[in-house]
């Protein structure tokens, strides 16, 4: 062994010292540029990185012209009777300007690896920035920081090049392993070169290893589930909304999007209202801005008699304040969280904690998850992630809950379960409710009224019924399901010619203007089995093109007045029952068909 272990002590010294400050420094910066969306993006991302690819040498002369005696700094410093150059308070600036980049680098890829929506919905549960970092954002990207430290020490450990230029080599004060394993081999002193080299491998390999072994327990223990047996639980607490007389929600905004401009103005109550509409459409983007995750261009956005989004007076309040509860798609549970915590999240910190468990357990019991408090997201199946996102945006007692898209990643059988038990849960909840859907079937059983968005305009806005039986324009009607359109023209102010039909129709309705198109809903198409009592009005030979199977019914495409010639000349699609196809398929052609004139609908463009 050498007789003089002070490299190694002088490296353990200087490079825990600069771990520690890139740590801070590093996590701070990646947190900063991680949202940061100024000018000079990538020239100051050059600045951070540019320790790692320039050669160390070039980075210690760049230090000792910032920091020597004529140097800019130096200068200051020397006033203060400070000297840096030739310390060992050099090698720990050297040490931390070229491991800097590592660390910074390592974390601001730990940050972007987190769902972006998870910040976002800890907004909308009450947290502010500060706490979104601590609570959400820092532990998920743990495990990354804490590679990106690994990497800084060692490289601090290793550093030699910038080391010389700045502090150069004086033993017992800046001379380092890698220094001393250098003049070691320049001496010939080839075995102390190598127990110096021995023992720097050693303590990196060892501070590796270490960090992979937390990290193989980590996961290991993440795949260990807890089963709590079930028990019943009274719910003990109820929503209690403040009453004002503006209850309700009030939108109107503009929003300039990517292809189109989004401009809606509606009202809602405590009837659950459906944003009906086709991908990108901008249903999720009025739910973003109510929330406080966009902000529109223009417009106004008031919730129970509170502004929170006025362009005129510059009021935009932060998600935080908004009170609003928020089911994204994915549910953005927070991972590394149990059940009972993502519950409590958004609870006030003053809120006792015999208190927190008795609401926690009261929403469990809403969502029929008793006993599954102490489960982590991971154990759980996409259904039961489901109910807990709607548990923890219900329990802070939010004045709107906006829901988007809520069963878009379940499937079938799941869908069905989960759709009665949203049901369940908003027949008791007083307050706003929205719900994003592209699905007709599920807005149409969740919701009272309906809101038809098309490129970001509102197209449609009434109760589900009249919405279905008018839908007022083309696009509408085709957002809403309708499949069966022709061009239409008055004739008479009852009668319409349906002109890619081929037939002439009596109606009930007055015709409105303008006139464009008259439609009828499949399942809305009948098939008179007598043909020989009287001639219903509407009522047309048709012949059978071709069939497409369901699991419970049949689309029959049929040509009016004359017999196809391709599987592709057809005017209608007809919905049946299969009980109904089994005793009309056998049915010599031509059918009659049958167009109710109540069941025709009007539109326009």
């Amino acid at each position: 062994m050498p007789n003089d272990l002070s490299p190694l002590w002088i490296s353990l010294k200087t490079a825990s010292i600069a771990t520690i400050v890139t740590f801070f420094l590093g996590i701070a910066a990646a947190y900063w540029m991680l949202g940061y969306r100024g000018k000079g993006k990538a020239i100051i991302e050059g600045i951070f990185v540019s320790p790692l690819v320039l050669p160390p040498t070039v980075v210690g002369f760049l230090l000792l012209m910032l920091l020597g005696k004529n140097g800019p700094l130096g200068k200051i410093l020397n006033l203060l009777n400070i000297d840096i150059v030739f310390t060992w308070y050099a090698v720990v600036i050297a040490s931390t300007v070229v491991a800097f980049p590592l660390m910074y680098k390592t974390a601001l890829g730990a940050f972007e690896q987190i769902d972006g929506s998870l910040p976002s919905v800890a907004r909308t549960l009450g947290a502010s920035e500060f706490s979104i970092f601590w609570r959400v954002s820092f532990p998920l990207a743990l495990p990354g920081i804490l590679a990106g430290a690994t990497l800084a020490f060692c490289r601090a450990l290793g550093e030699f090049g910038a080391t010389l230029m700045l502090a150069g080599n004086i033993p017992g004060q800046t001379q380092t392993l890698p220094i001393a394993i250098y003049f070691s081999v320049e001496a010939g002193a080839n075995q102390e070169a190598w127990i110096w080299a021995l023992t720097i491998i050693a303590i990196s390999f060892s501070a590796i290893s270490a960090v992979n072994f937390w990290e193989q327990k980590r996961k290991q223990k993440s795949k260990i589930t807890r089963i709590n047996h079930p028990k019943e639980i009274t719910p003990t607490t109820n929503y209690q909304l403040p009453t004002t007389d503006n209850s309700g929600l009030f939108v109107d905004i503009q929003k300039r999007l990517a292809d189109f401009t989004l401009e809606v103005s509606f009202n809602s109550s405590d009837r659950p209202l459906g944003l009906l509409g086709g991908s990108g459409a901008g249903k999720s983007m009025i739910l973003r801005c109510i929330a406080g995750m966009e902000t529109p261009d223009r417009g106004r956005i008031v919730l129970n008699g509170k502004v929170l989004f006025d362009a005129k007076q510059k009021i935009n309040l932060p998600s935080r304040d908004r009170q609003v509860g928020f089911l994204f798609q994915n549910y953005a549970l927070f991972p590394h969280l149990t059940v009972a915590q993502n519950i409590a999240f958004g609870l006030p910190k003053n809120t006792p904690k015999t208190r927190i468990k008795e609401l926690v357990n009261a929403q469990l019991a809403k969502v029929r998850l008793e006993g599954f408090g102490d489960r982590y997201p991971r154990q759980l199946s996409g259904g039961e992630q489901q109910r807990v996102a709607l548990a923890r945006a219900l329990a802070s007692n939010p004045e709107v809950l906006l829901l988007d898209e809520p069963f878009s990643a379940l499937d079938t059988y799941l869908r069905a379960q989960l759709e009665e038990q949203l049901q369940l849960v908003l027949a008791e909840y007083p307050g706003v409710t929205l719900m994003v859907s592209h699905n007709l079937e599920e807005t149409y059983r969740v919701c009272e009224k309906l809101l038809v968005i098309d490129r970001g305009k509102a197209i449609a806005s009434d109760t589900k019924q009249n919405i279905f039986e008018h839908p007022g324009t083309f696009r509408a009607a085709q957002i809403t399901g309708c499949k069966n359109f022709s061009r239409a023209i008055a004739q008479t102010s009852q009668e319409i010619q349906a002109i890619d039909w081929g037939c002439t129709l009596k109606l009930i309705e007055p015709i409105p203007e303008p006139l464009a198109y008259v439609g009828i809903r499949a399942h809305q198409i009948s098939f008179p089995k007598d043909t020989n009592q009287e001639k219903l009005e509407n009522t047309f030979p048709c012949w059978l093109t071709r069939t497409s199977e369901t699991q419970h019914r049949m689309t029959l495409y049929i040509k009016l007045n004359s017999p196809p010639n391709s599987p592709q000349d057809y005017h209608l699609q007809a919905e049946v029952f299969k009980e109904k196809w089994a005793k009309l398929k056998d049915r010599p052609f031509p059918w009659q068909v049958h167009l109710h004139p109540v069941r025709l609908m009007l539109m326009s463009d």
